[in-house]
């Protein structure tokens, strides 16, 4: 791999010498995106382990009680780890049956008094792949210390980390789910952590229903397998346009895929590609502006038919207009229409796989792309921002009360 050239793919990075990938940084982003869907059966096998635990935590919280009774629920985290919560907070609102809401820790630490109730009943589901982050680690002991209404369950990727050792610390309000070590990412940017803690919120979602989910994480994985194997070269063909900004759209939980993916392209670049994400709808309203020749324009089209009517409406229209300098679509299955109006079409094969499902592989896109701009600007995966301006951990933050 050379700088304004993407030699290697995938396997290629794989197979290199270990001084190789330490001269790259690419001893562990490329390993840890592509083992992904093997680790989404090893993090499956522990919610289910964990289920009958889970469960008496979940109902001792009031989750699947009487309307009234039932406690408002924030999905918490900071950065990818909010992301995880907002990909997840539409299915846990419909199969609990309780007001949930992803809301970011940073925020949390900043207007806690704006946005929780003292006499309300809370549980907080809180993602942390290192469970170290200041902020995470701040509200989470200052809920704790001061809120006894707020109970909490925590997913994370680090049974050590200073967050599971606070929960512990009051195993009477609180719940730790901590996933395999294989999900715990070593390079900066998080990719098999973000994707397995979806499942695991997956897995929480159907805590009481989970044969409503076996079936579609069978279709999930054998999607994201389909998908590492055949677009790896699409996405390596990608990175080789050069394009200096990228936009990414989606409507619903394909919203929060397209947050995610613009965070993991502009970090694996060290902004070099600037990135925006918008919903499919929200991108006429000012952001459309930012779409020229330099652009990549990626659109996660929804299996919804309403949903798809409102997408294929703006690929129309972003093609009629000559926006972007490629076009490209992630789609349940492809269709002529879709070919006419995208440069590449990339097809999940999986008709039946549920929107509130597919942030796991749609991701995988973005992860790569990533992957392989990085490697041709010359940047290392692993360690991206060469100027120290971002960290695997935000660790050193002032916490004021």
């Amino acid at each position: 791999m050379v700088q304004g050239r993407v030699i290697d793919g995938l396997q290629a990075l794989l197979g290199a010498s270990d001084k190789e990938k330490d001269a790259r940084g690419t001893r562990y982003t490329p390993h840890e995106i592509l083992h992904q869907p093997a680790t989404w059966q090893t993090t499956y096998k522990i919610c289910a382990e964990r289920r009958p635990d889970l469960i008496r935590f979940l109902q001792q919280s009031n989750i699947g009680a009487a309307h009234l009774l039932c406690p408002t629920v924030f999905l918490v985290g900071a950065g990818t780890s909010d992301y995880v919560g907002q990909a997840l907070a539409p299915l846990l609102r419909r199969l609990w049956g309780c007001e949930s809401w992803a809301v970011p820790s940073t925020d949390l630490l900043t207007n806690f008094d704006d946005l929780v109730f003292r006499d309300r009943p809370y549980v907080w589901v809180s993602f942390s792949r290192s469970g170290e982050s200041s902020e995470g680690s701040a509200i989470l002991e200052t809920a704790i210390e001061r809120y006894p209404n707020v109970r909490h369950l925590l997913v994370t990727c680090n049974l050590t980390g200073r967050m599971a050792a606070v929960c512990e610390k009051t195993p009477d309000r609180a719940f730790v789910l901590a996933l395999d070590d294989t999900a715990n990412d070593r390079g900066l940017a998080m990719t098999s952590s973000y994707t397995n803690m979806v499942v695991a919120g997956h897995c929480i979602a159907h805590a009481f229903s989970p044969d409503d989910y076996e079936g579609q994480f069978s279709l999930l994985r054998q999607a994201g397998e389909r998908f590492l194997e055949s677009e790896q070269e699409v996405a390596a063909a990608i990175a080789q346009e050069a394009f200096a900004k990228a936009c990414f759209v989606g409507s619903g939980v394909l919203r929060a895929v397209a947050q995610e993916s613009a965070l993991k392209l502009l970090e694996l670049t060290a902004g070099k590609i600037h990135t925006i994400s918008e919903s499919t709808l929200g991108l006429r309203h000012g952001p459309m502006s930012a779409l020229d020749g330099n652009t990549l324009f990626v659109s996660f089209v929804s299996r919804d038919r309403r949903r798809r009517n409102y997408e294929l409406d703006l690929l129309e229209e972003v093609h009629r207009k000559g926006l972007g300098k490629l076009r490209v679509v992630v789609t349940p299955d492809a269709t002529d229409r879709l070919g006419t109006m995208a440069d590449q079409v990339l097809s999940l094969h999986a008709p039946d796989l549920g929107d509130e499902y597919r942030a796991p592989v749609d991701v995988m896109l973005a992860q790569l792309v990533g992957l392989f701009c990085s490697l041709r600007l010359g940047l290392k995966p692993d360690s991206p921002s060469p100027n120290g301006a971002i960290s695997r951990v935000v660790s050193r933050v002032n916490i004021y009360t």
